[in-house]
């Protein structure tokens, strides 16, 4: 057996393959079923069994060797293919395209700047979360329709464990921390079970904002996000605030900004009504800062966030979502000069 293995290596190694023809042949001849390399495999089951270990590491040396020959020999055939029917001059000068920042990156570094300006501190934490962080420390109770599988991707159907449907998790990890007072934003990827769309994807970003000290009280609430939505949409910007709900937050609002497109008069982006929902908020419930150990009977706050996915559509008047996930270069090339 050792003798055949070695005729046929040195066969292989005088092998003539010029073309992708005879490197056809080469493979039919040697590694196809019914090839040379098969067939003494076949008869491997022979050998004396003293013998076996030395001739079958022969045989498998002799299996790579052919393989090994055969992908060298087909990627050197490809290349000489592409470089022949390439349109590329390779001595001309790179292209003009330089990288850039991703317009959601530019927005969210924006809107860091602004709140930095006003004492916030950056804090991030981690995508996958536990149900305390993400639900149970938010005041969600087990019945809420937000734990549903429909809304949250769970780890392995472990329903302690999910991506994070959004980055108050990193507030509730800044709270347990005890370091009073707390001015922190949160910005990060989150992630909710919904179908894609132009208005709607199960990878957005947002960023969330906290704020507890004594004597915190909703007009604070209202200044701070009355001098965030002046300082990124314009002087002229107005805002309103209506009642909603949020199971961390009581009292919790909505906050509108008149519509920058139309200027308030009404356009199809803001459905005619002059104003543009951008934002939830609202003051932090004591349940929340019992269950993170603050003392709610000293301690107030407020919380707000926004995703930032609709506030570049607003800013750059982008009418799907989905263009910010498709690395199209013909719509990050526009973003080229705005880092």
């Amino acid at each position: 057996m050792k003798e055949k293995i070695d005729a046929l290596l040195h066969e292989m190694e005088h092998f003539e393959v010029s073309n992708t023809e005879s490197l056809e042949n080469f493979r039919l001849k040697y590694l196809s079923k019914k090839g040379l390399i098969p067939a003494l495999f076949a008869d491997f089951k022979s050998v004396a069994p003293e013998e076996r270990k030395t001739i079958g590491i022969l045989l498998n040396e002799l299996k790579t060797k052919a393989q090994d020959f055969l992908k060298e020999k087909q990627e050197s055939f490809e290349n000489q293919i592409g470089a022949a029917t390439s349109t590329l001059d390779t001595t001309l000068p790179s292209g003009h395209f330089r990288g850039g920042r991703h317009p959601i990156s530019i927005v969210r570094k924006e809107i860091n700047s602004i709140f930095e300006r006003l004492g916030f501190v950056i804090s991030e934490g981690p995508e996958i979360e536990d149900d305390f962080h993400n639900f149970s420390a938010l005041n969600f109770p087990p019945e809420h329709p937000a734990r549903d599988m429909q809304d949250t991707f769970f780890i392995h159907k472990n329903p302690d464990i999910a991506l994070r449907t959004h980055t108050s998790s990193v507030q509730v990890r800044v709270m347990e921390q005890g370091k009073l007072p707390v001015r922190v934003i949160a910005p990060g990827r989150v992630f909710r079970n919904e179908a894609i769309s132009a208005r709607a994807h199960c990878i957005f970003h947002q960023i969330e904002g906290l704020y507890i000290d004594k004597d915190v009280s909703f007009a604070d609430l209202k200044q701070t996000l009355y001098y965030f939505a002046q300082e990124f949409f314009g002087k002229e910007t107005r805002i309103r605030f209506r009642p909603s709900y949020f199971p961390f937050t009581e009292t919790s609002a909505e906050m509108d900004v008149s519509c920058n497109i139309c200027g308030g008069k009404g356009c199809n982006i803001c459905k005619y009504s002059g104003w543009v929902e951008i934002l939830g908020c609202g003051m932090v419930d004591p349940n929340v800062l019992d269950s993170c150990g603050i003392d709610s009977t000293i301690y107030t706050g407020f919380a707000f966030g926004m995703g930032i996915e609709r506030i570049t559509m607003m800013k750059y008047q982008i009418n799907d979502l989905r263009l910010f996930f498709e690395n199209d270069l013909r719509f990050l090339q526009q973003f080229e000069a705005m880092q």
